[in-house]
């Protein structure tokens, strides 16, 4: 993507300029790496004494000094040779590792800013002064290579842009985005911990659960409507089908392995080979395709401990999988059966959303003619639906192309969810059939897709995106009852009996506070509405209804509050 690239190339170049500010500051620190990465860039130094806040702020200062001096960026190339030679001189020992790591390079790049220089393939701005703003985020440890037997290194985190304005809207977002956070606001409505005892395992509260069970009612509500049967398939399998499927060869080291009966088993990380033998488990005829089979699946996956992060990044979360069985006339159709589905999902939570088609990777596997059908009916879908999309060269998966959803929330942060993956080799490695019309065995061509993603990660999403103000339907606790005094606590019983009834979520507030203090306690807890009760409404048989959102208060009939809730309680 040109977008992409482009960022790239001016985070890259801005790791180059704070790698040449820390050099001028502290000349014996060492360099080790410093990529683009996805909002930004790092480097990582090897320095005698760590970096504290205080330093990055003179290492900023010293940043915009060298873009206001506006240096040209000048690539020249040197030989193996020639490049151990220079790295030796500068003193850079982590340098000359990677060339020594490099035996196929013959010629290496290197790229020069004033009186800095830098190993580097590229590519770069012309100048430092095209950064017209930069900001130093973060400082972390990280280890040389990412092993922890190497040693810590210091990294420093930052980000940039080509006018002021950008940074400035940048840094309201991020301020917005603390604000926001899902693990402050899951604490504090109740919604879900993470303990010492399981960590990267959420442990979802109540509340919590009321939430993500209405994602998964309303996930099975539009499945079954669509024509999907639901499967539940076992946690745990036998080594066996993960080397059948190729997870144990290429995705061990991210798995939870145990032994039963002295035989190997794993905790599936994904659910895909479970599937399959679903499929498997009886004959098939090409009268029933396309086969659409959704299963809500725990999936367990190990991630390094620096790596969790909330609900954002776990080891053990539930996928919304679907797989589909069809034909290979059946790509386009239902493609785009699928495409429709995911867009009405976002839709319903107030996402927009940006498309990438992913293609064949350089480490695929399959015939190209596979991979040009399979990528055709990925593209014939988004053009018949009429959807804007932009091409992602060489990112699909091994085993085929893909589209790739990415959402953008209430603050303008993008995250990537949906995913629609074709996938020829999963039936060829399990040997999965049907009969054709013409009484011959066929293969069959499968969709991997998901909507949600995660869902422990998309409820993260949802409580960012609504700053935990969850629309009516998805609400833990759609109303709060509240007594003016403890006279009223007998009325407030009746009114709750009779919300429950009408399958309305509410609770009471019975503890001896004042009125305003129930207030704010409910407000801070994000319900959408509050019930006043006292001795006025209790004799005119009516409610006080406070509005979370415009924090007006209206007069309103028992029956007529009901009507109005399950009005906005509908999927």
């Amino acid at each position: 993507m040109k977008e992409k690239f482009e960022k790239h190339v001016f985070y890259h170049s801005t790791a180059h300029i704070l790698a040449q500010a820390v050099k001028r500051l502290y000349p014996e620190t060492k360099f080790a790496i410093g990529p683009a990465i996805e909002n930004g860039f790092y480097y990582d130094f090897d320095c005698k004494v760590p970096f504290t806040g205080e330093d990055l702020e003179q290492i900023e200062g010293e940043m915009k000094k060298i873009i206001e001096e506006g240096y040209k960026i000048e690539s020249f190339e040197l030989s193996r040779e020639e490049a151990i030679s220079f790295m030796k001189e500068m003193g850079e020992p982590y340098k000359l590792e990677l060339i020594n790591d490099m035996p196929l390079e013959e010629k290496f790049r290197f790229y020069r800013q004033g009186e800095f220089c830098d190993l580097c393939k590229g590519p770069h701005l012309k100048n430092t002064k095209y950064v017209g703003a930069v900001k130093l985020t973060s400082l972390a440890g990280a280890y040389w290579r990412g092993n922890e037997k190497n040693k810590m290194l210091t990294r420093i985190y930052g980000i940039s842009f080509e006018k002021p304005s950008q940074l400035k809207e940048y840094l309201l977002q991020m301020e917005e985005a603390k604000k926001r956070d899902h693990r402050r606001l899951g604490k504090e409505l109740g919604l879900f911990a993470m303990m010492d005892e399981g960590p990267g395992f959420p442990f979802f509260l109540p509340r919590g659960m009321v939430l993500k069970n209405q994602l998964i009612d309303y996930w099975r509500t539009i499945h079954q409507r669509e024509g999907y049967v639901e499967i539940s398939t076992p946690i745990m399998l036998s080594r066996k089908l993960w080397e059948t499927s190729g997870h144990w060869d290429h995705y061990k080291e991210n798995m939870y392995t145990s032994s039963i009966d002295g035989e190997d088993f794993a905790i599936k990380p994904m659910n895909c080979p479970g599937g399959m033998l679903v499929y498997q488990s009886e004959p098939h005829s090409y009268r029933e395709l396309p086969i659409r089979i959704g299963e809500l699946g725990i999936v367990h996956r190990h991630e390094k401990s620096g790596a969790l992060h909330g609900l954002m990044r776990v080891r053990s979360f539930t996928q919304d999988d679907a797989h589909i069985f069809m034909a290979k006339e059946q790509i386009t159709e239902e493609i785009k059966g699928v495409v429709r589905l995911i867009d009405e999902v976002y839709r319903k939570f107030g996402f927009s959303y940006h498309v990438e088609l992913s293609t064949k990777p350089e480490n695929s596997i399959g015939s190209q003619e596979d991979w040009d059908m399979a990528t055709n009916g990925l593209r014939n879908a988004l053009n018949e639906l009429g959807m804007s999309y932009v091409v992602n060269e060489g990112d699909g998966a091994f085993y085929g192309p893909k589209i790739d959803f990415h959402l953008k929330d209430s603050i303008g942060r993008t995250w990537q969810c949906g995913t629609i993956q074709l996938d020829f080799q999963l039936p060829l490695r399990f040997g999965a059939e049907y009969i054709g019309a013409d009484r011959e065995k066929h293969r069959p061509i499968m969709i991997h897709r998901v909507v949600y993603g995660s869902i422990e990660r998309f409820i993260g999403i949802l409580i960012e995106h609504y700053a935990g103000k969850f629309p009516v339907w998805l609400a833990p606790v759609q109303a709060k009852i509240l007594p003016v005094s403890e006279k009223s606590n007998l009325y407030a019983g009746k009114i709750a009996e009779q919300l429950k009834a009408a399958s309305i979520r509410c609770e009471i507030d019975q503890r001896d506070e004042k009125v305003g203090y129930k207030i704010r306690e409910a407000q801070l807890g994000k319900v959408p509405y509050m019930i006043i009760l006292g001795q006025k409404e209790e004799e005119a048989g009516t409610l006080s209804i406070r509005d979370r959102d415009s924090q007006s208060t209206s007069q309103m009939s028992l029956d007529a509050f009901i009507e109005l809730i399950q009005k906005e309680a509908v999927y």
